[in-house]
């Protein structure tokens, strides 16, 4: 299977979407209070054109099938990032394609210049927080800012 990685190119955003929609049914996770009801889910290319942010893609046959990204959330410390939107096509798991996307997000992370990494997770998301822990993630007791997701429940925080 040939994946290319890249940017996010406006032209993502359909697929994108829906692909994010279709991980939360397909793992009944919640959709209030999550980035399955959040309006940026649908414009994620306008999304990624802030400052110090970055949206990785991954393409199958020219097809999105995964994403991942670092977002300077408002009310986190400048340096701290956000690794936001990491979803792939049930299509494409178990391939190590969500592997890769996560570490190029990292290393965009570094080079920008953040030190530490934050995310906020469901526990639906099984795997993935597996793979926060498998790379030294640790769980906090409580988010670091007053999330524009509170259906999140799962808080957890790497250095660089």
């Amino acid at each position: 299977m040939d994946i290319v990685y890249r940017p996010i190119l406006k032209d993502d955003n359909f697929a994108l979407a829906k692909m994010i929609r279709d991980a939360f049914h397909e793992f009944d996770a919640p959709q209030k209070g999550t980035v399955y009801s959040d309006p940026t889910t649908d414009d994620l290319y306008t999304l990624f054109q802030k400052v110090n942010a970055v949206c990785w893609v991954a393409l199958s046959q020219n097809i999105p099938v995964g994403c991942c990204g670092v977002f300077p959330t408002p009310g986190l410390a400048p340096n701290v990032v956000e690794l936001v939107k990491f979803y792939l096509s049930h299509t494409v798991r178990g391939k190590g394609i969500g592997n890769k996307l996560f570490q190029l997000s990292l290393q965009s992370a570094m080079e920008i210049g953040y030190d530490q990494v934050y995310i906020e997770s469901l526990p639906h998301f099984k795997k993935a927080i597996q793979l926060y822990e498998q790379n030294g993630f640790v769980f906090l007791n409580k988010p670091l800012l007053h999330s524009q997701h509170p259906g999140c429940d799962i808080w957890m925080l790497k250095k660089l």
